[in-house]
């Protein structure tokens, strides 16, 4: 059973969902959906019953102390929470929002779900999840993960993207999901959302196996990017570009202290290069362009400044 709060009508809402554990390599899919919380100022509104789907000697509960001194008990679960976005600038990005009075910015809502893998009853809790989706009116649901594999720390994350829904796959670019072994709930949603029609995009960041410690900053950037992208939505990078930035140095750091460990990085980045020479055509230099000028005129209209191409 979910437990909500009252909610306000909502804006052509999307929802983005992160579950951290198995799905989760360096925290960077949950810290994706933590950082949107943040910069986006969410309001929490409801949260998944944890007795029905966690089990207490696997994911324990937390003392901790509230803001008025006094400890509180939380309990492991997956909570809900909205806030309200600027969609990009440009005609026909998100059908149906709209700003609040002339002159100010398109607008939609974004439903955030974060919490950590259930421990039973999966499909009952896919069930819920879903009926909530449709009880809120949400078009499309993305679900963020991240694994470990062999790709050097020193090139751009690769995110891949794919969906059962046809019609998102087409506009998007996104593969039909392929993948054949043990999933974890990430893969249980996006095939119990094919069977029962619901459009759903899962996106997948590849984080560096020989730095697989938390955080990953510079894998939550590239997913957070990505959402830009495919959901037009101005979403504040706050500190994000340079954590990346300063992660990054600290891996070179370390990997200039062990031959072998540099040796192996020189060998994944000349495997990642010579993989990327056919994607090296006018038309994907473009594409990437325009993402970047994107990206740009985002971090304008919301403020920001700093680096925007990682």
């Amino acid at each position: 059973m979910i437990e909500l709060e009252e909610l306000p009508e909502l804006v052509d809402p999307v929802m983005i969902a992160a579950f951290e554990g198995w799905n989760d390599a360096a925290d960077a899919a949950s810290n994706a959906v933590r950082h949107l919380a943040e910069v986006l100022d969410a309001d929490l509104f409801g949260a998944m019953d944890a007795e029905d789907y966690y089990d207490f000697q696997v994911n324990r509960p937390m003392l901790a102390l509230a803001e008025d001194g006094e400890r509180e008990l939380v309990w492991p679960t997956t909570r809900f929470s909205v806030a309200r976005v600027p969609v990009a600038a440009h005609d026909g990005a998100v059908p149906g929002a709209e700003g609040t009075a002339e002159g100010e910015p398109r607008v939609r809502d974004v439903v955030l779900v974060h919490g950590i893998e259930p421990n039973m009853r999966w499909q009952s809790f896919s069930e819920e999840l879903f009926d909530l989706a449709r009880d809120l009116g949400v078009s499309t649901v993305v679900v963020l993960g991240a694994l470990l594999a062999d790709v050097p720390h020193t090139r751009p994350v690769p995110v891949s993207g794919s969906s059962g829904d046809q019609e998102l796959a087409t506009a998007h670019g996104l593969e039909s999901p392929t993948y054949q072994g043990p999933t974890g709930i990430n893969g249980v949603l996006q095939e119990l959302a094919r069977q029962e029609e619901i459009p759903l995009i899962s996106f997948w960041a590849a984080v560096p196996h020989y730095v697989a410690q938390a955080p990953c900053p510079k894998a939550t950037l590239a997913l957070i990017r990505r959402l830009e992208d495919v959901l037009d939505l101005a979403i504040p990078a706050g500190d994000l570009p340079q954590e990346a930035q300063d992660w990054e140095s600290g891996v070179d750091e370390l990997a200039g202290e062990d031959s072998e460990v540099a040796e192996y990085v020189r060998s994944l980045e000349e495997a990642k290069d010579t993989a990327d020479l056919p994607e090296a055509s006018g038309e994907a230099i473009a594409l990437e362009f325009e993402r970047y000028l994107r990206r740009h005129e985002r971090r304008r209209r919301g403020g920001e400044d700093g680096p925007v191409g990682l």
